[in-house]
């Protein structure tokens, strides 16, 4: 199994949701959600896409994502019956994974058949299959990961912060997307607490 390609981006092809990853003199088309498309470095950069390869009767196709958690939530995806790469990738462009799993978590199947090619039932079913797969820390664990490939300082400690808010929140009985909602208007100070952060967010939720 290809786990990651690493190289020099060739070129992009927009109409085949792809981009052509140049390493070891061999050039890999690697397909990728639209949303991640539009993110792509200039041609000439260096880049590493975290991969899935599936092998077809076909032919071969590999599918690259920014990061390792990407990575999972799309091997998830698939992993739901009636939904395969293509659908999987299409879902990912329709929604950023952090989207996508507090949708799951919130149960909005409307969310989710936004995407092309996803009804109501297969949404309900992909709901069904990964509930319980996804934690409400794991959009903050993908948004720390980012952070820390951005380099962005003192994002991780706000994050951290947050990411323990919503899961007290979500423990009252409020919805995943209630709490995160909640916790994202409230702007983190210096040296605030949890607590701190927790009794901002209900007052943000009351009105």
């Amino acid at each position: 199994m290809i786990a990651y390609v690493r190289g020099t981006l060739a070129y992009v092809d927009p109409e085949e949701g792809s981009a052509v990853v140049e390493s070891g003199g061999i050039g890999y088309r690697i397909f990728v959600a639209g949303r991640d498309l539009d993110l792509l470095p200039p041609a000439g950069s260096e880049l590493r896409l975290y991969t899935y390869f599936q092998v077809k009767e076909d032919g071969m196709l590999l599918y690259g994502f920014f990061t390792r958690e990407d990575q999972r939530l799309f091997k998830l995806l698939i992993g739901v019956n009636g939904i395969g790469p293509k659908g999987a990738l299409g879902i990912l462009s329709a929604l950023s994974a952090e989207d996508l799993r507090f949708a799951v978590l919130a149960g909005d199947a409307k969310a989710i058949s936004k995407a092309p090619g996803i009804g109501n039932k297969t949404a309900q079913k992909l709901i069904l299959d990964l509930k319980d797969k996804l934690q409400l820390s794991d959009a903050f664990e993908a948004k720390l990961e980012k952070n820390r490939q951005r380099e962005v300082p003192g994002l991780s400690a706000s994050a951290d912060i947050r990411s323990e808010a919503a899961e007290a929140l979500a423990a009252l009985g409020y919805s995943p997307t209630e709490a995160l909602k909640a916790v994202r208007r409230v702007e983190i100070e210096e040296e605030m607490r949890v607590e701190d952060l927790l009794k901002a967010a209900l007052k943000q939720m009351a009105f």
